[in-house]
């Protein structure tokens, strides 16, 4: 009788986390919100299946990569990038799912950019990245807010005129100058 409790209990565990990962429908509804409009339908999506394991829910048809929400983390977080990202974003992937820290991908990446083991791309290549406090399927995000990044690598503060950091907010700022992740900030204000 143990047993059977048991394994009814693993079972019921297994489906409650199978549960909680969206459909795949509503997985690419999710993740298509930080592309640009004229860009979703053509999108290609990472998303999660029911084990929880990244997957591609849907192939694409343009230049676009649209990165699925992550259902073990709170609140909706999704990005969508210029497919000459994507080497740069699928090593990171790699190196943070091998338990690496923020500066060890950071490092890691940045040597095998120097290396020519990582290709950056050669031109200015777009990132969106869009949050949410939550996600409703009849009405959508909650306290949705989308910025804008662009990657443009080594460039540098004298390169661009652009500042170190922002004077008031939606100004476009470098981040990590001088580095392979070097890009462009532009971080809207919220509204309240």
């Amino acid at each position: 009788m143990k047993t059977c409790c048991v394994v009814f209990l693993m079972a019921s565990a297994l489906l409650s986390k199978a549960q909680d990962i969206p459909s795949s429908e509503d997985q690419i509804k999710v993740a298509v919100l930080a592309a640009p409009a004229e860009l979703r339908d053509g999108a290609m999506v990472y998303g999660y299946d029911a084990k929880g394991a990244l997957t591609v829910l849907r192939k694409g048809t343009n230049a676009m990569i649209c990165l699925g929400d992550d259902p073990k983390i709170k609140g909706i977080n999704v990005s969508a990038y210029h497919t000459d990202l994507e080497p740069f974003m699928a090593r990171g992937r790699a190196l943070k799912s091998e338990g690496k820290s923020f500066q060890e991908v950071f490092d890691v990446r940045e040597s095998e950019v120097k290396a020519g083991k990582l290709q950056m791309p050669k031109n200015p290549s777009s990132l969106y990245v869009f949050t949410a406090d939550s996600w409703d399927a009849a009405s959508g995000p909650v306290n949705g807010y989308l910025r804008y990044v662009i990657y443009i690598a080594y460039a540098t503060s004298e390169s661009t005129g652009l500042p170190l950091k922002p004077s008031f907010p939606g100004q476009p700022w470098i981040m990590d100058p001088g580095t392979h992740r070097a890009h462009i900030m532009i971080s809207p204000a919220k509204s309240n």
